[in-house]
């Protein structure tokens, strides 16, 4: 792990082949702690997978400049329409001149082709995209676990799954990749903040998601994990639906 600002404590991990985890570690109230993750894939058009929020632009942009040269990105993705998943999005695609949004078509329909600066690339449910050397698949996920316009990727040849706010975990995320349970953690925040939409279709999706065999998952907020990402998935699906 390579601390790349001292006073934010950002970090940059690579946790799976050319997947590097950038994240930085921030206080909330009650004094707990908390992290905002995003995710760099290096490929001949690389991607970069959450935004973070407006504030925290030119640390994670520095982290990105630690990897690769961040005017070189073509990609900009993100999950669904919030702050911490998109709300720099404008400033990446000033300092990359070759990069688009990249999301799902109702994300595209009710915001994103509206607010950002430069048309997105939609992605249809199913739809799979080579971004040179690598080839990623949106899976449309509306309200799991929020969100109309929530949808997730999938990283075939490293069979990550960027899974958004799934397995959200509360404190600094200092483990950038960990095989121990993140179930339970990602539980007690779930249980303490209710941001699960209730969908009727939640397992269902899980269980689509599931079949994708996702070997690390890359979560947003706390560590990323590596395992039996169907099972994991399955776990939660039980654990929301009981």
């Amino acid at each position: 792990m390579a601390i790349t600002n001292t006073e934010s404590g950002t970090n940059v991990c690579e946790v799976a082949q050319g997947i590097w985890r950038i994240n930085t570690p921030v206080a909330i109230d009650g004094g707990k702690g908390f992290s905002f993750n995003q995710y760099l894939v290096q490929a001949d058009r690389p991607l970069l997978f959450h935004t973070g929020p407006r504030q925290l632009f030119p640390i994670v942009r520095e982290a990105v400049d630690h990897v690769m040269p961040a005017s070189q990105l073509h990609y900009i993705g993100f999950c669904h329409v919030e702050a911490d998943e998109c709300g720099a999005l404008n400033q990446w695609l000033q300092i990359a001149p070759h990069a688009v949004p990249l999301c799902g078509a109702v994300a595209a329909m009710t915001t994103i082709g509206d607010i950002a600066e430069r048309p997105p690339r939609v992605m249809t449910d199913g739809e799979v995209l080579d971004i040179g050397g690598r080839q990623v698949e949106w899976l449309a996920a509306p309200h799991v676990p929020h969100g109309w316009d929530n949808g997730f990727l999938f990283e075939r040849a490293t069979a990550t799954l960027f899974c958004g706010d799934l397995f959200t975990q509360g404190g600094g995320g200092a483990d950038a990749l960990t095989e121990t349970d993140i179930l339970e953690p990602s539980e007690d925040f779930r249980r303490a903040m209710d941001y699960y939409a209730h969908s009727p279709d939640t397992r269902q999706t899980l269980a689509r998601l599931a079949g994708t065999k996702p070997r690390t998952l890359a979560c947003m907020h706390g560590s990323a994990w590596r395992g039996d990402g169907a099972a994991l998935l399955m776990r939660l699906a039980d654990a929301l639906c009981a």
